[in-house]
């Protein structure tokens, strides 16, 4: 690296989070430069559970099936009474985003694998071993001062900062950004063995009051326990070996025999950063919210921020997108990360009880609903987790309820054909930009010519969805195919069901798969027109649109 180096975007932070922006950005084709202040992955055990928004993630940067080689699909969650009753099991048989929602991998691995697809892109340099000391930023970019390991320093600077670096983040901290919540009274004593010893292919979470635990079994043979540890105890009193052997030894024959590879005293935390974007500088993963382990989302929810910041500050630098809706990270972010950490605590409450009586009330309540249909299939189905929707933002609500109540909701992702006979997910057929999908219609076929150049600006694709088996001459007559638009056949009949449900003929998708407007064909124009108006930076074709009077009048 020079001693003084310019470049679009610098991420601070190469845990899983910065490597995935850096991934998203090197597939937009954003110059970006990522340090991290560690000069190898840390072997800690940590993060063990991807859901299916995760995958789609990593999905839309190439990565999916690389970090499914080293994860187990499909594992169950179980909850355990004090008497060592299972009183809840989920396992979600949903894939409407294309994958499955609990997943296990071991993260140093996972680590590993999305490093290596930042060999891909020319674009992207990751310098290990660089710290940062300081932070400046103006109205036109931000200059960070790196220091290396032999004491040098480096001066970059950079259009825009995220700041990945974790919990006890140096970004946050010279940002001088609050970071509120609270610090929870218990640690927990976090030990892996390889060579499992149990033949339990699920995550026991065992509400004991004597010492409430957790069992998982993780990919190659590794198993996880997650003891409490009690007020009085010492951290490196019970992580030594004597003491690891008594925690097991309820739980295993014959501890001395596992051979114990990671054992490690966590503190758990539920904090969430004021702000995540100031101004040209964004918070994410850790550094932005931490959350207790229970419902396995920590990680999640910061890859959920890669997905949505990623492409904003792509079409930002590129042009696509007004500055100023950076700030709509922020707005699309923080409220469903702060919904996730307050489900972690309630779980968290419902395991570590530790009087005996609320235990036993609380056995009793969970196993006399747990037999009720919609109860059972509420958690079954995990259909508890808050999942993201945002009626502010990017997006465009039209005033119609039972339209506007699709739009800010990750889209669905069946498997769809492009070309007859080869079956694909639908994010691979529309790659990494918008889309707009029209159901057995193109509702742009006579749209202005300014309206599809603006379309064109923002990074948009049309295709047309067909029924299955349809052909592309079944297409309606009334609007047909305007040129420009693909194909795309429903074989699994899933569009069909999801336009039909909410009487729509399209739906605009952005990168990251959520829904940026609905409408009928009779006023796409008119609503693709003020998108485009709302999110185009001013002089480009977003003025193009606006200045034609054929779209002016359609979005009257």
């Amino acid at each position: 690296m020079n001693p003084q180096t310019a470049v679009p975007v610098l991420i601070v932070g190469a845990g899983p989070v910065g490597v995935s922006i850096a991934n998203l950005l090197g597939s937009y084709g954003v110059e970006t430069l990522l340090v991290d202040r560690s000069p190898a992955i840390l072997n800690y055990p940590r993060a063990v559970g991807l859901d299916d928004e995760a995958l789609r993630t990593f999905q839309a940067f190439g990565m999916a099936e690389p970090m499914l080689r080293n994860m187990i699909q499909n594992v169950p969650m179980r909850m355990y009474t004090a008497r060592k009753k299972c009183f809840a099991e989920i396992l979600p048989s949903t894939r409407e985003f294309g994958w499955f929602r609990r997943n296990l991998f071991s993260q140093p691995l996972g680590e590993g694998t999305l490093r290596e697809g930042l060999a891909r892109y020319p674009n992207v340099t990751m310098a290990l071993g660089m710290e940062l000391k300081s932070l400046q930023q103006d109205a036109d970019g931000v200059e960070a001062v790196l220091q290396d390991e032999a004491g040098q320093t480096r001066t970059v600077r950079a259009r825009y900062v995220v700041g990945s670096d974790g919990a006890r983040s140096t970004v946050r901290e010279l940002l001088k950004v609050p970071y509120e919540g609270q610090t929870h009274a218990h640690k927990w004593a976090v030990i892996e063995c390889d060579g499992d010893p149990l033949d339990a292919p699920y995550t026991a979470l065992h509400c004991e009051p004597q010492r409430p635990y957790v069992c998982l079994r993780l990919p190659y043979g590794l198993r996880r326990w997650e003891f409490m540890m009690f007020a009085g105890e010492d951290e490196e009193q019970i992580l030594k070996p004597e003491k690891v052997l008594d925690l097991l030894r309820n739980h295993v024959a014959n501890p001395e025999t596992l051979n114990v590879i990671r054992a490690r005293v966590y503190t758990h935390n539920s904090r969430v950063a004021k702000s995540f974007v100031v101004g040209r500088v964004c918070l994410a993963g850790d550094t932005a919210h931490i959350t207790p382990p229970w419902i396995g989302q920590g990680l999640n929810a910061g890859l959920r921020d890669a997905f949505n910041l990623a492409w904003k500050l792509a079409w930002i630098i590129q042009g696509r997108l007004k500055p100023e809706l950076l700030q709509s990270y922020h707005d699309e972010r923080h409220a469903h990360a702060k919904a996730m950490i307050d489900l972690a605590d309630l779980f968290g409450s419902a395991l570590s009880v530790r009087n005996r009586f609320v235990a036993w009330l609380r056995d009793r309540f969970f196993l006399s609903i747990r037999n009720l249909p919609g109860i059972r299939d509420y958690i079954l189905q995990m259909r508890f987790k808050p999942m993201p929707r945002f009626s502010t933002g990017v997006v465009l609500n039209s005033g119609k309820r039972a339209q506007d109540d699709s739009v800010g909701r990750m889209f669905i992702q069946p498997n769809v054909e492009a070309t007859p006979g080869h079956s694909q997910r639908l994010d691979d057929v529309i790659g990494g930009r918008f889309a707009l999908i029209g159901w057995r219609c193109d509702p742009l076929a006579h749209a202005p010519a300014g309206l599809l150049d603006a379309l064109e600006h923002l990074g948009c694709d049309r295709y047309v969805g067909v029924r299955a088996c349809s052909g592309n001459h079944e297409i309606p007559s009334r609007t047909g195919a305007g040129e420009g638009a693909k194909v795309i056949n429903d074989v699994e009949n899933t569009l069909h069901f999801w336009f039909h449900s909410r009487s729509v003929d399209w739906v605009l998708i952005r990168p990251d798969r959520f829904v940026a407007a609905v409408g009928s064909a009779d006023d796409a124009i008119g609503q693709l027109t003020r998108f485009c108006a709302q999110t185009l930076p001013e002089g480009g074709a977003a003025t193009q649109a606006r200045g034609n009077p054929h779209a002016e009048e359609a979005a009257a």
